[in-house]
């Protein structure tokens, strides 16, 4: 299956719910949908509060198709009440790599 949209987010949560931030994304839909091949989280080694998702999308079609739903939606809500401030995106063009975990 190829990957052809792209992003990765740097998100910081209120102090001392990092934690919490890194399970809610660990427990989200896009895990389970089929066009949402990439799906990587992780922690800053230098900052206690930010979180960093990565995401690989057959398109970005689907990626927005999915973002459109009322349950993305909830979802997004939600994760916004654990953040502090502005998150940071950046849409990418995947080209090659490898996860194994």
């Amino acid at each position: 299956m190829s990957v052809e949209h792209g992003f990765h987010a740097t998100l910081t949560a209120q102090p001392g719910k990092r934690d919490e931030v890194i399970e809610f994304l660990l427990d989200t839909p896009s895990l389970t949908n089929d066009d949402c091949v990439v799906f990587l989280v992780g922690r800053s080694t230098t900052d206690p509060d930010v979180v960093y998702v990565t995401e690989g999308w057959t398109t970005a079609e689907a990626h927005s198709a999915f973002f459109a739903t009322e349950e993305a939606q909830a979802l997004v809500a939600n994760l916004q009440t654990l953040l502090a401030g502005e998150s940071t995106y950046s849409a990418e063009l995947p080209v090659g790599g490898k996860a194994a975990f």
